[in-house]
């Protein structure tokens, strides 16, 4: 019995050993399977883990961090910027644009080159107006008081018109204004002066405005001047005629009339000529254009007979 136990005491117990070796083996194959399947998943597509169910991403990611990779250095977002030296100007604000209908208020200058402008064509215009009578009242009474006062001065003197036309002025303006004192004591109103608005109306006649007409009196001077000394000093001998012979034909329509009666004949026609051509202009235009005809005829003949005189071209 004793050696039976030495012998089996010194014979190894294979049984043993293998259960601790495969238990080993066992240990390591779990341990290479548990690498190859991190090894796997370290190398799967990120697009396809992107479809799994759960929490895969995130499992992945932290894989990866595990993983040695080069670091690549990371922006802090909420880093301050450095100062800068110069100091930052501010942007320029945008030019809006003006709104189509608004409009610049003009200067004073502009304003007084603009009134000097339209003045020529606004006088002509009221003019025409009055001549052609548009309105029939403004133009009643330009034309009554203009006839009303020729024919004064063909009665009495210049002084003696001037005086009275001054004192029926005067008459009606003092009346006015002692009624309309009077009405505003009843009344125990304050409208203050009835003329105020003619009073602070401003009636100075612009400097640019004398110039101009001034030189336009003198352009017209100089013109006259020049052609009187054509004139007189028989430049053109048929002109000369003709001037002659206006002048004889004057002297006896300066012994019928005078020249306040000229003159009132003259604005009776400035004020009736318009409206009468205007009506009938066919017809006037038709005897006019005979009528000339036979004055250039006329006049054809006289300078043909006249030696030296030379025809002008047309």
């Amino acid at each position: 019995m004793d050696d039976q136990m030495e012998i089996s005491s010194t014979t190894p117990s294979y049984g043993f050993q293998d259960e601790d070796g495969a238990e080993h083996v066992n240990s390591q194959m779990d341990e290479a399977a548990d690498f190859l399947s991190r090894e796997a998943v370290a190398h799967v597509p990120e697009d396809d883990i992107l479809d799994l169910a759960g929490g895969a991403k995130d499992a992945i990611e932290r894989h990866k961090s595990t993983l040695p990779r080069a670091e690549e250095p990371r922006l802090d977002l909420k880093q301050e910027p450095e100062p800068s030296s110069t100091f930052d100007l501010p942007e320029p604000e945008a030019v809006k644009p003006a709104p189509i209908g608004s409009a610049t208020k003009p200067t004073k200058v502009e304003e007084k080159e603009e009134k000097t402008a339209v003045t020529p064509a606004k006088t002509k215009s009221l003019l025409v107006d009055l001549l052609y009578w548009r309105d029939v009242q403004r133009t009643g009474v330009v034309f009554g008081a203009s006839l009303l006062l020729l024919l004064s001065l063909s009665a009495c003197s210049v002084i003696s018109v001037v005086s009275y036309v001054a004192l029926a002025l005067l008459s009606v303006t003092i009346s006015f204004r002692i009624y309309k004192g009077i009405l505003q004591a009843v009344q125990k109103s304050e409208d203050g002066h009835p003329f105020k608005m003619y009073l602070d109306k401003d009636i100075a006649i612009p400097t640019e405005m004398i110039h101009k007409y001034s030189d336009m009196g003198l352009k017209h001077i100089n013109t006259g001047v020049k052609e009187l000394r054509r004139l007189f000093l028989v430049e053109d001998l048929v002109d000369s005629l003709k001037f002659a012979v206006l002048m004889w034909i004057l002297t006896y329509v300066g012994a019928l009339f005078n020249g306040l009666t000229i003159i009132i004949w003259g604005l009776i026609g400035v004020f009736s000529w318009p409206i009468i051509y205007e009506k009938h202009q066919a017809q006037i235009d038709h005897y006019y254009g005979l009528v000339n005809k036979q004055i250039k005829d006329i006049v054809a003949k006289i300078q043909a007979k006249i030696p030296g005189s030379k025809p002008k071209a047309e």
